[in-house]
């Protein structure tokens, strides 16, 4: 029995050991304020809130494995969910697209900025911030500054709200096979261990004969795709798009991404401690809503774990160099 805890110990980075630890005294802190707290239904339900958060998480991760950042998270997953819902406008086929539709505007968005960040070699956190502050003039121009009128179609509403099969929501089926995906590539393939590599040393991996532009253009793509899929779901979750859906899952994602153990300097990481970290973060979000703490407050804390884990990195960065 001690050989096998100290093999997981071995598989598993301490820092994921430590957030799983966290989310149980969480869970116990909740209970103790209301016994509702760990019933079957509240944290299934908790699970389906996690879910848009945690297909968010998935895209952020590689993208932040690569050293770089994604500050166009918020307005992508606008127009995942604006551009969705356009498409149940335009007839049997628009109804029939809506769920790709909405994805491939997200993955364009993405392509936008890795040709921004990998070709131009424009800074991501400066490029992608443009980026989102276009999508955010686009969405506002279709909408004419107004709410969409537009609605969810049945088979958003059954992505993001229904429960299928052995009564978990079919979000957290989607998130199951988003994260299965993203664990397949990192560790599975050659463009897993070129992500890996990038984040560590970039010039390394240009001078072995690969090229790197062409792995972050593929990043950014699946992180725009991500988060315009939770843009999808999100609007089926709420049976309609609207202005600045978005906005409250940046600064969640990141620090999901972070305190689950992946280097915010790239070339470290596991979507094992994304998984916990997308859950922390929601246990969080739940707790400090019981307690009635404002949104600023939230951001706050966000921002301090962000930068929290800035510190702990570049400083382990230093002693190793």
């Amino acid at each position: 029995m001690t050989d096998v805890l100290a093999a997981i110990r071995k598989r598993i980075d301490p820092v994921v050991l430590a957030v799983f630890g966290f989310i149980v005294l969480l869970l116990f802190a909740g209970s103790l304020y209301s016994v509702n707290f760990l019933s079957a239904d509240y944290l299934l339900q908790q699970l389906n809130v996690a879910a848009f958060l945690g297909v968010i998480a998935s895209g952020a991760m590689l993208v932040i494995l690569l050293g770089q950042i994604d500050l166009s998270v918020p307005w992508v997953v606008t127009v995942g969910g604006m551009m969705s819902t356009a498409a149940a406008g335009w007839g049997p086929w628009g109804i029939a697209l809506v769920v790709p539709f909405g994805i491939a505007c997200g993955i364009a968005v993405g392509l936008f900025n890795g040709v921004g960040v990998a070709y131009l070699r424009v800074p991501s956190m400066i490029f992608t911030l443009s980026t989102n502050a276009i999508a955010q003039g686009l969405m506002v121009v279709r909408t004419g500054g107004f709410a969409p009128q537009d609605q969810a179609t049945p088979a958003m509403h059954w992505l993001g709200v229904e429960r299928s099969v052995f009564g978990v929501p079919n979000a957290v089926w989607v998130w199951a096979a988003v994260g299965a995906a993203i664990v397949f590539v990192l560790n599975r393939t050659v463009l897993g261990r070129r992500i890996y590599a990038i984040g560590n040393r970039e010039r390394a991996v240009y001078l072995s004969g690969v090229e790197p532009r062409r792995v972050v253009l593929i990043c950014f793509a699946v992180s725009g795709g991500c988060s315009a899929f939770a843009g999808v779901l999100l609007a089926g979750y709420a049976n309609k798009a609207y202005q600045g859906m978005g906005d409250a899952y940046l600064l969640p994602a990141i620090a999901a991404v972070v305190l689950g153990g992946t280097s915010i300097l790239g070339g470290r990481g596991t979507y094992l401690g994304t998984v916990a970290g997308v859950i922390l973060i929601t246990l969080l979000q739940s707790i400090l809503s019981v307690v009635q703490m404002p949104e600023a407050g939230r951001q706050i804390i966000y921002g301090v774990v962000i930068v929290g884990m800035l510190l702990a990195y570049g400083r382990s960065s230093k002693v190793q160099g």
